[in-house]
């Protein structure tokens, strides 16, 4: 690696190793013909060749095995230490203060809140302790400075008593640092939309301004624009304005919501149905002479009972087919690391499926700002996923529609999540489905009755996604869960024949099943969090379970128990999906081939290593190289930029995205340092150097070095910026994903 001219560094994209340019290992058979290598074959040779040589280091549970040459053994007397523990895992997902704003009516105050500590003030919850400082110049341009030729401003309305800085020519001198001279120079919004909506507060305006001589001597700066990338209009130009992003939501729809000008006449409409029938249903229940009929119904009474229902007015039957197969690898929704630009580099390495960062919903109801960026999808999510035939197809499906990026919620009430799908569906046309996360064990979410608190009320949970059916339009609705809340005592089975058969009250009264598309099981209780590996045999269990529930479908056909078609989401199919410890191409195809999933989402596998998708894809390990890996983070850090701005509050913002998805990075022991094959992510390494010092840089867990690294492209830090990882944080209890 090569420093440039201009104090930038010049990656270098290195070639791939021999394996991967013949597509795989291979052998000689017995006949003497090449045949390439199936995942599990392919690694053996490696382990039992090593082995034989008399060379292998046994392999010990929850420590990487680490080649002897590559291992940093500790001076006499000091205790050699394994880095960072399982426990750190939690990480992964952070909790904010948007997280307490469940349900105003829970919180007189509007949700804004905050704990005291008691005895010394301070405040206290998740995280709280975490302080990233501020990003800003030292003189704050006026707006109507900002984006316009030094002689041509736009009117301020406060004149004179205007706290921002007037004078474009001292703001450029004295209240901002000089640009960055990484990228070349150039700046990455400029590239890619041809012009930058920052203007003179970008970190690279030279790139994109000059300084012009006029007729009567004096000279003006005056920014540039590309008229063959720039097409729209600047005067219809909002400052949010983004390239190849969809689901951007208008700033006048926001505050219609938050000032309950929009209204959401489909939810209101399931609400009062609902309310009319809960008496009478409640009658019913209490009432009714059970008697022995099929399914130990009356059908008589039965038929009877159902008559006596509105119809409701949405079905499930009406939405949109999906599709999951081996071929279609999901990037789990990863609160604070599933941001867009992180999302947008997993599917260049091949992720088929994506999700946004759970999102509350009562903050979207009310129009929040920080909340429904969240929605905000890249252009290469909204492609159609690779569909290669190689599962249950759908009768209607349409691979065209079936896009990748999906939209994550949490809900506590059944009216909070039909609020919220109405308006999400209103304002964001390009999303494959909504996913209720009922697996998010956040203390703060499950408090309020979201999350993994679902789990304890599976009829308030089947209710919930129904309500959210019957307002969706055509957009499919699935959902996520854990085991259950307790060790040792997994209840997702039983929720999972509610959700595919529907509860006995929602049978009886006429209401249908759930109507869900997918359910996606995380093989880990709530209690459990991270600590233990994920409960891939229960997986399986729950799996063939549905695949009974769909005989038991098929068994009441022609019979009073069989379930309306109109209430079943593509055709009655339920597409089941698989959730913890993949790390890579062998743990994707064993999950599939053992458990029988329809698919495996993979979550702290691609914060480590992106490329996981890729491997899977190529169904073989991928030794990247430390500048194949660095140049993954310069990619990163250029579309952080053109998601969060290239001034010197955006180069923050992307800096800190940068080091928490770092923080999980640095984890990354490449393949060529391991003894046996394969890795397991739950095993950390001993103490141990790269193959080069940019890879023994990259696997320091000092937060300093992810500085460093971070400084290579985005340049020093702003004075007063700060870093702590979250596992050194007060609050420590965290998890990767719901």
């Amino acid at each position: 690696m090569a420093d440039t001219e201009d104090g930038g560094v010049s990656i270098i994209q290195e070639v791939a190793v021999e394996q991967k340019a013949n597509g795989g290992a291979q052998e000689t058979d017995s006949n003497g013909k090449m045949e390439t290598l199936s995942p599990r074959k392919r690694d053996r040779p490696h382990i039992e060749e090593n082995e034989s040589a008399g060379n292998a280091v046994k392999r010990v549970k929850g420590v990487a095995p680490i080649k002897t040459e590559y291992l940093l053994h500790p001076a006499a007397g000091v205790r050699e230490e394994i880095k960072g523990g399982a426990e750190n895992d939690d990480a992964a997902e952070a909790a904010g203060e948007r997280y307490q704003k469940v349900d105003a009516r829970d919180n007189p105050q509007g949700g804004k809140s905050k704990k005291k500590d008691k005895k010394h003030g301070k405040q206290t919850g998740q995280n709280t302790s975490r302080s990233f400082g501020t990003s800003r110049d030292k003189l704050q341009l006026c707006a109507t400075r900002a984006a316009y030729p030094e002689f041509s401003p736009k009117e301020c309305q406060f004149g004179s008593k205007c706290k921002f800085e007037h004078d474009l020519r001292k703001y450029l001198a004295q209240g901002r640092r000089e640009d960055l001279a990484t990228f070349g120079g150039k700046c990455p919004v400029y590239e890619a939309k041809g012009y930058c909506h920052l203007g003179w507060k970008c970190r690279f305006h030279k790139s994109h301004s000059e300084e012009r001589g006029l007729e009567d001597g004096r000279k003006e700066l005056v920014l540039l624009e590309d008229p063959e990338k720039s097409k729209t209009d600047p005067k219809t130009r909002e400052f949010e304005d983004e390239v190849g992003v969809v689901n951007l939501v208008s700033k006048q729809d926001k505050i219609d919501l938050s000032r309950r000008r929009r209204g959401t006449p489909r939810a209101d409409a399931y609400i009062e149905w609902v309310n009319a029938i809960s008496d009478a249903e409640r009658k019913h229940f209490d009432t009714q002479q059970k008697t022995k009929a099929e399914d130990g119904i009356d059908p008589d009474a039965k038929e009877d009972n159902r008559a006596q229902f509105i119809e409701p007015p949405f079905r499930p039957s009406e939405k949109r087919r999906l599709y999951y197969g081996p071929e279609t690898p999901i990037l789990a929704p990863l609160t604070t690391q599933g941001n867009m630009p992180f999302r947008r580099l997993c599917v260049e390495l091949g992720a088929q499926i994506t999700w946004s960062e759970m999102a509350m919903g009562l903050p979207l109801i009310q129009g929040e700002k920080s909340e429904w960026a969240l929605m905000k999808a890249h252009e290469s999510e909204v492609r159609p996923v690779i569909f290669e035939n190689k599962n249950t197809v759908i009768r209607g499906y349409d691979n065209t529609k079936d896009l990748k990026f999906g939209a994550q919620i949490a809900a506590n009430k059944p009216w909070v999540a039909t609020k919220t799908v109405e308006v999400l569906t209103a304002l964001c046309p390009q999303l494959r489905a909504i996913d209720l996360n009922c697996g998010c064990p956040i203390n703060l979410v499950c408090e309020k009755g979201c999350g993994s608190a679902l789990l304890d009320s599976h009829a308030r949970l089947e209710a919930t996604l129904r309500g959210m059916n019957y307002v969706s339009n055509e957009t499919p609705i699935t959902v996520k869960i854990r085991m259950g809340t307790k060790d040792g005592q997994p209840t997702a089975d039983k929720l999972i024949k509610r959700l595919v058969l529907g509860g006995y009250e929602a049978v009886e009264s006429g209401k249908g099943t759930a109507g869900v598309a997918a359910i996606t099981l995380h093989g880990r209780s709530k209690q459990q969090r991270y600590t233990k590996n994920a409960d891939w045999s229960y997986i399986a269990e729950c799996n063939s379970l549905i695949a009974r529930l769909k005989k038991e479908q098929n068994a009441r056909s022609d019979t009073i128990a069989e379930a309306d078609p109109r209430d079943l989401a593509n055709e009655g199919h339920v597409y089941f999906v698989g959730n913890g410890d993949c790390y890579s191409h062998v743990d994707y195809y064993d999950h599939l081939e053992n458990a029988e999933v329809d698919s495996v989402m993979v979550a702290r596998g691609a914060l480590i290593k992106p490329w996981i998708f890729e491997e899977i894809e190529k169904g073989q390990y991928l030794d990247k190289s430390a500048s194949e890996r660095l140049n993954y983070i310069e990619k990163f850090t250029k579309y952080g930029l053109q998601t969060w701005g290239s001034d010197e509050m955006g180069i923050g913002t992307t800096r800190r995205f940068l080091l928490e998805w770092l923080s999980f990075a640095h984890r990354y022991v490449p393949i060529g340092l391991l003894e046996h094959l394969p890795p397991n992510i739950q095993d950390r390494p001993p103490r141990f150097k790269g193959r080069d010092d940019l890879e023994t840089l990259m696997a320091s867990e000092n937060y300093k070095d992810w500085i460093k690294i971070s400084e290579m492209f985005l340049g020093p830090a702003a004075e007063g910026f700060k870093f702590e990882p979250k596992h050194k944080s007060n609050s420590y209890e965290i998890e990767a994903e719901g």
